[in-house]
């Protein structure tokens, strides 16, 4: 069908990212906790045999390995399920991975509610905040296929350590590979916009500009932010929008404390103070279910953040 948008999931970029880098960045090494197929880092496995370690069902053990080939020169990333990566391993990654600096990425697939049916033990909607308490630690929340690539290689060109953060569902890809450029700590404003600005990172991304086009049928401009780097923030680019347009409406793939729009209020706070209304997954955990009709439930879709943004802007009026 012309026209139709394409879909990928984000693992699977990152999965073939690392196999297409490979051959240009020789030092580097993928590890995973026997979750490769999940993970998609079989892709590399396959073409990289002799690079890739299965360290099993142990991902403190992987972060701690993964700490050691970082001293000896290596590139490492240290793949897993965003809750076993940040959460079972976080003091690994603190105290191994944090605290010397040390040049270890980590790529944490399967992030959020629209992990599904795996249900709360799997949907992590904790791991940015829990990543953003480290010192030094970078966050980057790719938002398709186009920027996880390139989310990927940057994070190559860095030194220090990067969690970056994949979905296991299907996102659309709206980056045009040409002409797309990746700047770890600044964000893209996708939208121009002068009533509200929406700023959204992750799978979410896609979600905000289908609720901007609606918002726009309204007569009501909504500037659009992507905010593929949760840590270091852009800063400089929020408060521009939030001067510029009195409000902003975050929206995330993750719990209201401590990401995105936790993240954006700090920030505003210090520097300039316009109402915050944030859109993520409340104080709950989440359930087992359909991807797609998670996602509606617990309000991440373009309907609702059309009515919290209209609603938002009502109550800024009064």
């Amino acid at each position: 069908m012309a026209g139709e948008v394409k879909k990928k999931a984000t693992r699977e970029s990152y999965g073939e990212a690392l196999r297409d880098f490979a051959e240009t960045y020789e030092n580097l090494v993928v590890l995973d906790a026997d979750l490769a197929a999940a993970t998609k880092t079989g892709i590399f496995k396959k073409a990289y045999p002799e690079r890739f370690f299965d360290c099993g069902i142990a991902e403190a053990n992987m972060m701690g390995v993964a700490a050691g080939l970082a001293a000896s020169g290596k590139i490492p990333f240290a793949s897993t399920f965003a809750m076993f990566a940040a959460g079972r391993a976080y003091e690994i990654v603190r105290n191994s991975i944090g605290y010397p600096h040390l040049n270890v990425k980590i790529g944490a697939t399967h992030a959020g509610i629209s992990v599904g049916e795996d249900g709360a033990t799997h949907q992590c909607n904790e791991d940015i905040a829990l990543m953003r308490t480290i010192p030094g630690m970078t966050i980057l929340n790719p938002a398709d296929d186009v920027e996880a690539r390139a989310a990927v290689k940057a994070s190559i060109e860095m030194e220090g350590p990067v969690y970056l953060r994949f979905g296991r569902l299907a996102a659309p890809i709206f980056n045009d590979p040409t002409t797309y450029q990746f700047t770890i700590g600044k964000g893209i404003t996708l939208r121009e916009g002068k009533d509200v600005t929406l700023v959204a990172t992750g799978l979410m991304v896609s979600e905000a500009l289908t609720a901007a086009e609606q918002l726009a049928a309204e007569g009501i401009s909504a500037r659009v932010l992507n905010i593929h780097t949760i840590k270091p923030l852009d800063t400089e680019l929020i408060c521009k929008a939030a001067a510029e347009t009195g409000l902003l409406v975050t929206i995330e793939e993750h719990s209201i404390i401590g990401g995105l729009g936790s993240a954006v209020a700090e920030a505003v706070c210090d520097s300039c103070p316009v109402p915050v209304v944030r859109i993520g997954v409340k104080d709950e955990y989440g359930h087992s279910g359909p991807a797609a009709e998670l996602l509606k439930e617990f309000g991440l879709c373009a309907s609702n953040i059309v009515a919290v943004t209209k609603a938002a802007m009502e109550s800024n009026t009064k």
